[in-house]
């Protein structure tokens, strides 16, 4: 099951950084197969190209993890300007998105 989650999470990330397999996998340094091998279920990667994965991705290891987070770039973003703004700015977003949830 969670081995299915990976290769899930794995093509929705290239997906949407707008990406072949087959380029994915030369900017890598790997054959032009590797990544679609991967996505088909054939094997893993190795701790170092799941690494180089992450890098290309633009995701930490940790947000490849978040299944939950469908943009993990865009994400990690938002949070990072939202550190910056003061409490009374920060309670304003707060109510922005409590509203667009609605």
């Amino acid at each position: 099951m969670f081995e299915d989650l990976f290769y899930e999470r794995l093509e929705k990330l290239r997906m949407q950084k707008g990406v072949s397999a087959r380029d994915m996998s030369l900017s890598l340094g790997q054959s032009h197969g590797y990544i679609n091998s991967i996505e088909n279920r054939k094997g893993f990667p190795s701790m170092q190209v799941f690494f180089y994965i992450c890098e290309y991705l633009g995701v930490t290891p940790s947000e490849f993890f978040d299944y939950d987070n469908s943009c993990p770039s865009e994400i990690r973003e938002v949070i990072k300007s939202l550190c910056a703004l003061d409490p009374e700015k920060l309670q304003h977003v707060k109510t922005i998105i409590h509203d667009l949830k609605d």
